[in-house]
């Protein structure tokens, strides 16, 4: 005959066992998401050292009238080798995210919920610091190529305003730099050989840029969420004169957001905004 009479001692075991089973696989689950932090961390700092790497190239590249074709491939590779792993980090983060907004819908709260957070909001600050920096990089390089332009264009005796300049490199023609040079000594030859090379430059790197424009402005959001979920801004500090920025008909001038924005080329710099005067 089966005994019906309830065994307090078993049904305890019981609970006993599920909230092991629960615990083990939390456990298990912070595990596999620090060792995904760790990954992200890894590819944000190989981005940060290929934005070094091209710093260097941009300089070797910018020392030669002519530089060779080895060194322009290799900037090539590493702008790639950045696209790649920028996208990379951003699916990582768009993952983390979901996985985060959906717990907080089921209104879960709970330490490893906390410190998944600010894991993702420690590690997209600086993915955002990172392209932030390469944007920066890219911008000064343009305005690099486009000075060296207008020198060259001077040594042929035509002088140009900054304007006009912009206007002539946003037309795309390249023919349009030979307006008027008239081609009858070797100096004028170098001259437009130069500006033709550094034309070029500018092309490749404005292309660049557009390929990653959907990812500064997931980036921008990014920015703009945190800026408002975060902490008041603090005043206002005094700051150098900002860096040239580089023009894209494609782009938005200003994101609102609860602090300032300023497009520094394609991506947003968040700045504190200043504090209300009473």
């Amino acid at each position: 005959v089966r005994s019906c009479v309830h065994n307090p001692t078993q049904a305890k075991d019981s609970d006993d066992d599920d909230d092991v089973t629960v615990t083990v696989d939390r456990d298990r689950f912070m595990d596999e998401f620090f060792e995904q932090v760790e990954e992200i961390r890894g590819f944000i700092d190989k981005i940060a050292e290929n934005v070094e790497e091209v710093k260097r190239k941009h300089s070797a590249i910018l020392a030669s009238p002519n530089p060779d074709e080895k060194t322009k491939e290799e900037l090539e590779e590493l702008m790639s080798d950045i696209k790649k792993t920028a996208n990379k980090v951003r699916s990582k983060l768009k993952s983390i995210e979901q996985s985060i907004e959906q717990e907080e819908g089921l209104n879960r709260s709970s330490a490893d919920l906390r410190i998944r957070k600010t894991q993702h909001s420690t590690l997209s600050r600086k993915f955002v610091e990172v392209m932030s920096e390469y944007n920066a990089t890219q911008s000064d390089y343009r305005e690099r190529c486009k000075g060296r332009i207008q020198r060259q264009l001077e040594i042929t005796g035509r002088t140009t305003t900054s304007e006009e300049l912009e206007d002539m490199l946003e037309s795309g023609n390249p023919a349009i730099f030979a307006s008027g040079i008239i081609m009858d000594s070797s100096i004028s030859k170098q001259a437009l050989s130069e500006i033709e090379t550094r034309h070029s430059e500018i092309i490749k790197l404005e292309n660049s840029i557009r390929e990653l424009h959907d990812m500064f402005m997931d980036m921008a959001m990014l920015v703009e969420s945190q800026v408002s979920a975060g902490p008041p801004c603090p005043p206002l500090q005094p700051t150098p004169a900002p860096r040239a920025a580089l023009t894209s008909p494609f782009l938005p001038d200003t994101l609102p957001c609860r602090g300032e924005t300023k497009f520094s080329g394609c991506f947003p710099e968040v700045l504190p905004r200043a504090p209300t005067q009473p």
